[in-house]
């Protein structure tokens, strides 16, 4: 299991941040894949949703797959079971998402 980042490293890599694709993004309010991209949405983030049964999530249209992302994306969220991870963070790899 890996470690958690310092708070100064996080705090660098998302005062550099633009753009964050969220793999998992859920329509559900009472989800934290839901509450914390809208959060971050808030705060003035770009939120890509990346959810292939819904059409929009945040008041932003869905993307398939973080390959149907047509733009630079800074960091990828993930709320997807731990078995999905070394997947999505291939795919978040070949995009050069963080």
């Amino acid at each position: 299991m890996s470690e958690t980042p310092p708070d100064e490293t996080l705090a660098v890599i998302y005062r550099n941040t633009r753009t964050i694709a969220v793999v998992g993004a859920s329509t559900n309010p009472d989800k934290p894949a839901h509450t914390i991209p809208a959060y971050l949405q808030a705060q003035g983030f770009r939120v890509i949703p990346v959810n292939p049964t819904a059409d929009e999530v945040f008041g932003e249209p869905t993307v398939s797959s973080l390959a149907d992302i047509s733009q630079p994306v800074d960091v990828v969220n993930v709320f997807r079971p731990s078995v999905e991870a070394p997947d999505i963070a291939a795919q978040a790899a070949a995009i050069g998402a963080s």
